[in-house]
């Protein structure tokens, strides 16, 4: 039996087996632009943010290879500064994904 493209999709769809969209450091810097920005420096050409907040390119120097779930565990026990931030599966790959681009 010959599967067509839509088949196969439907197919992985019902298995429980959609491929991963991958990460997407644009979305990710915007996120961080509408979640992030008035406390932190979100981007190398930024200048908003508290002056006590660490920016997003000496977080991104300083914790290294930051993962999507590393990230949403690390948010789901924010310091106490910081107020309570919620993230999918999906904004925080995004959003490591923008961290390794400040990293470049």
């Amino acid at each position: 039996m010959r599967l067509t493209l839509a088949g196969a999709a439907l197919a992985l769809l019902l298995a429980g087996e959609v491929p991963a969209r991958a990460a997407d450091a644009a979305a990710g810097r915007v996120l961080a632009e509408r979640l992030c920005a008035n406390c932190h420096v979100v981007a190398v050409d930024a200048t908003r943010g508290t002056t006590d907040a660490p920016t997003f390119p000496a977080i991104a120097a300083r914790d290294g290879d930051i993962s999507g779930p590393w990230l949403a565990f690390r948010l789901l026990l924010p310091h106490p500064q910081m107020p309570q931030v919620s993230l999918n599966r999906t904004e925080a790959a995004d959003l490591a994904a923008y961290f390794a681009a400040l990293k470049r």
